[in-house]
């Protein structure tokens, strides 16, 4: 797990999808022969151009390097399938209005298969962001426009700061942070262990400052890492012998979530409120809903796994 304030290292920070980022290598598109990336948009900033049509040969270009600029949203998808055409003329929109934020990367599957396959893409269409050359988040299937607009969000406060910039536009030297003395604190007592301590300073600040959000979601994690510890080793063999054992499903979602297993995690606690009910079902759907909120809300994992509780519920 990661320092509290920042999101558990199974997905990365407010984008964290499983599926494809940090899962794939793309150098295999690196050595072919390509072209310069595509003329930037005029300007007096020199942006970049929002929508680009990539190919295996551009790939390098039009993804690979520009990524080290701003994110790069590849949008993998067909135009034999409405869904596809659908999420990419939403996404253009949306890219437009963003002004070189980022860059929507259309990418035809049909006549691009390499790529579909760099990717290990299972259905169309899928989005990845990709940043500094790397997957970063990843998503299948249309979104809402409140859904991609919070996504593509995340993977813009991800990657603050992190990359060069569209060219032309000279960053502003990042003013110094200055430390709050009572996070630092917190932080402290997490390094020495005492989970107590830092439970306390946390609270502390939420007590004075309500809406301080770092503080809340740092006590989340905090709670989070003290519990696990003293999770018994075999968790997860334990609920795995006994599928009744609803506080063994609870501490084996724990030990799966510290061991960077998200998804496993979540599932785990909707197939046994599938299968309870009164307080067991309560206390399931209640660890859940505390698992959750470790991601950031839009997560599209969170996202796929708040309709399957639904599904459960009713």
């Amino acid at each position: 797990m990661t320092r509290p304030g920042s999101r558990p290292p199974a997905r990365p920070s407010a984008v964290v999808p499983a599926s494809i980022a940090g899962a794939v290598d793309l150098s295999v598109l690196k050595d072919r022969p390509a072209p310069a990336p595509a003329a930037e948009s005029a300007g007096e900033a020199g942006g970049l151009a929002p929508i680009v049509d990539v190919t295996a040969a551009t790939f390098e270009a039009e993804v690979l390097q520009r990524s080290t600029q701003v994110p790069v949203i590849v949008d993998l998808g067909s135009a034999r399938s409405p869904q596809s055409q659908a999420l990419t003329r939403q996404l253009g929109q949306l890219a437009v209005e963003a002004a070189g934020a980022w860059v929507h990367a259309r990418v035809d599957v049909d006549s691009n298969p390499q790529i579909a396959q760099a990717f290990g893409v299972q259905a169309i269409p899928t989005v990845v962001a990709v940043a500094a050359g790397q997957p970063l988040a990843d998503f299948q299937g249309t979104q809402s426009d409140e859904q991609l607009r919070q996504w593509l969000q995340a993977v813009e406060q991800a990657t603050a700061g992190k990359l060069s910039g569209p060219p032309g536009v000279v960053a502003a030297e990042p003013e110094p942070e200055i430390e709050d003395p009572r996070i630092v604190a917190a932080e402290e007592a997490i390094d020495e262990g005492d989970f107590d301590k830092a439970e306390a300073a946390y609270q502390a600040i939420i007590d004075a400052e309500p809406k301080n959000t770092e503080a809340v979601a740092a006590l989340r994690q905090v709670k989070f890492l003290a519990r696990v510890q003293n999770l018994a080793p075999d968790a997860i063999a334990i609920a795995d012998a006994d599928a009744g054992n609803v506080q063994a499903r609870i501490d084996a979602a724990d030990a799966e979530m510290a061991g960077q297993q998200p998804e496993e995690a979540f599932a785990r606690l909707i197939d046994g409120i599938k299968i309870s009910a009164g307080d067991d079902r309560t206390a399931l759907r209640t660890r859940l809903l505390e698992l959750f909120e470790l991601f950031d809300a839009a997560d599209p994992l969170v996202v796929s796994a708040r309709r399957k509780l639904a599904s459960a519920l009713y």
